[in-house]
């Protein structure tokens, strides 16, 4: 049995919706600061396709445990869609995967419902840095699905942004072992505003690593490597190029492979 509530900041229900392998909950109000959506499961690791807000579209999740999510206002809504979380009617949507599902090579690293406090919804992304504390630099930017970085700042344009930090590192979290072999990094390309990494380097979680080169591109630039079961990777060792803009980003990593 799953269940999906919508409450308020004071943590009373404004909505409930349960069901066992389905659930559409139509909520017809406002939001308002604080109300949160909660996502319950049986207290099992379990694959859901979640839709937080149907402007967001829905992601196949690995939860681990129940999941809260904080409506964003304000500043905290700039890396989203305008159209996400507003108005009066919403559509939060929940369905367990299927098997064949699992199976399928794609973008493990694809999650629409990630945020800050995420500790059981995965992939995650999270970063030793983000420039200015700042929504539309956020590491959760670089796995929205979003591939748009001719530009910079608000959705769609939102990236990670590194504060000009030479030990910064992105660590994307699966939550679980998977088996990959191939990465794709979008470098934000907002030129000559950016610069770019003509280097980096990716940790994985089974004490392998990989150095790999950049190009000066807008294109997604995949790397292609022997099958590995990890649980984790990490972005590091980011080496700008020699131009004089001091603002390398990431639009999106993604990381191909299927459940193992």
């Amino acid at each position: 049995m799953y269940c999906i509530k919508i409450m308020d900041k004071d943590g009373c229900t404004l909505a409930l919706g349960r069901g066992e392998e389905e659930i559409n909950l139509v909520y017809t109000d406002a939001y308002h600061k604080g109300d949160q959506i909660l996502i319950e499961t049986s207290g099992k690791p379990v694959f859901l396709w979640i839709q937080l807000d149907d402007a967001l579209g829905q992601s196949l999740n690995y939860l681990k445990g129940n999941y809260v999510y904080h409506i964003p206002f304000e500043e905290m809504r700039n890396n989203l869609s305008p159209k996400a979380f507003s108005g009066k009617k919403h559509l939060i949507r929940l369905k367990k995967a299927k098997e064949y599902e699992l199976e399928t090579y794609k973008n493990l690293a694809f999650n629409v419902n990630d945020s800050h406090e995420n500790q059981s919804c995965y992939p995650h992304a999270s970063a030793n840095v983000e420039t200015r504390g700042e929504s539309v630099f956020a590491a959760k930017n670089a796995i929205d699905g979003v591939t748009a970085n001719s530009s910079h700042g608000t959705w769609p344009y939102s990236s990670w942004g590194i504060n000009r930090d030479p030990n910064a590192a992105l660590t994307l979290d699966f939550g679980r072992e998977v088996e990959i072999d191939c990465i794709t990094l979008y470098l934000r390309a907002d030129f000559p505003h950016d610069n770019w990494w003509k280097a980096a380097k990716l940790t994985f979680s089974d004490d392998s690593a990989m150095n790999i080169d950049l190009q000066k591109t807008a294109s997604g630039q995949e790397f292609h490597f022997e099958k590995k079961r990890v649980s984790w990777l990490k972005l590091s060792e980011l080496i700008p190029s020699d131009e004089p803009s001091p603002f390398p980003a990431l639009t999106q990593i993604e990381v191909y492979g299927k459940d193992s």
